[in-house]
């Protein structure tokens, strides 16, 4: 099983977002820093497509653990819903390829 920490106490408003998320995910050097980037370099972690430097295997979740999530939610709730909405998106991407949702969220 894959876990990440998001540690949102670095997270300030949607620059710092996409730096600790780049940071987090392995992100490339090219990442686009904005949230269809964001799905898309998680969209595809069973096929290590390069995005980031998660690999998953067959049967394997990436459970995302966000530390500080009730601040940070009611700091920057444009970036709470939309991270959320994200990863509601990037789960249907994988349904449609009809793997199972790929990606979790632990709050803290």
């Amino acid at each position: 099983m894959a876990h990440v920490t998001l540690d949102t106490s670095g997270i300030h408003d949607w620059d710092s977002f996409h730096e600790v998320s780049k940071s987090t995910f392995g992100s490339p050097d090219f990442y686009g820093r904005n949230m269809n980037a964001w799905g898309d370099g998680l969209t595809y972690l069973d096929e290590g497509d390069g995005m980031s430097n998660i690999n998953l295997g067959p049967d394997e979740l990436l459970h995302i653990h966000l530390l500080h999530s009730a601040e940070f939610s009611s700091a920057l709730p444009d970036v709470w819903n939309e991270f959320l909405s994200c990863v509601a998106f990037t789960n249907r991407r994988y349904i449609e390829r009809e793997v199972f949702p790929r990606l979790s969220v632990i709050l803290e």
